[in-house]
């Protein structure tokens, strides 16, 4: 189902469903919500910031982001008053990874910087213009035949208490190659989730593995099971990039690809 009939199909479906999140074609929808603004499919080059946002002498700096031209959509929704944008966010993320999708860059209130920056600079949106302390954003890639799609996800709360969650939907028209989550991202996912899959991961590639070792060495109290044919083969990658043996162990969860799992 293309991008532009997904959004339509939202309008309809966003009042009717009684769950935390309805689905539109490959978009999820929060229950009960209100369209307010919706830009179908249009080319355009896109830049998807992978770190905070500052402005230093009227320019706009990040430190890492992914840039490339491609098909855009996006769908704006005003929250009821009962459910919060954490709400929205966490539920429309949770079945987007569900789906298959994995995060390249979150951030969480003032670690994703100037809110005015993400609304006016990035989107091109007022409406999203809130706190710094009540946005959040994730930019996640799916996976398989479908890795050249890109969806981005930014809730905030306004001023005036009124919720947003903003839903972009980004597919590129020549191939993203490599793109490795922030190492942050990777942590804040495995703490808040308990777990990380990837199942596009085989046998083990350097640079995952010196990434995924970055992450769990920002916290050293961590320690992981991994699951996979190759998961013997990835702790040994991973021990080598630095991780303590005895923080690591190899499990026998079923998956595709690879799935690290904390031991709690």
């Amino acid at each position: 189902m293309s991008a532009p009939v997904a959004i339509r199909i939202a309008f309809a479906a966003c009042l009717v469903f009684s769950s935390p999140v309805s689905w539109a074609g490959s978009l999820p929808v929060p229950v009960d919500a209100k369209v307010v603004d919706q830009r179908p499919a249009v080319e355009q080059e896109r830049v998807y910031p992978m770190g905070p946002l500052r402005k230093i002498s009227g320019r706009l700096r990040v430190e890492d982001k992914v840039e490339s031209r491609g098909q855009v959509s996006s769908v704006t929704y005003e929250l009821p008053v009962e459910r919060t944008a954490r709400e929205a966010f966490t539920s429309a993320r949770e079945a987007l990874q569900r789906d298959g999708g994995y995060p390249l860059f979150w951030c969480q209130g003032r670690d994703c910087g100037e809110a005015s920056l993400w609304a006016n600079d990035v989107f091109g949106n007022a409406r999203l213009n809130g706190g710094d302390e009540q946005q959040a954003f994730i930019l996640l890639r799916r996976s398989a035949e479908q890795a050249d799609t890109l969806v981005a996800l930014y809730s905030v709360t306004r001023g005036n208490r009124r919720a947003y969650l903003h839903v972009e939907e980004f597919v590129a028209g020549s191939p993203l190659g490599e793109l490795l989550p922030t190492a942050a991202t990777v942590l804040r996912e495995m703490r808040d989730t308990g777990k990380l899959d990837y199942p596009d991961l085989a046998a083990p590639q350097d640079a995952w593995a010196n990434l995924l070792a970055r992450s769990l060495n920002l916290d050293s109290t961590l320690r992981a099971s991994l699951s996979g044919a190759q998961a013997g083969a990835w702790r040994e990658a991973l021990v080598k990039a630095g991780v303590r043996s005895g923080r690591l162990e190899v499990g026998s969860a079923p998956t595709d690809g690879l799935h690290l799992e904390l031991i709690r």
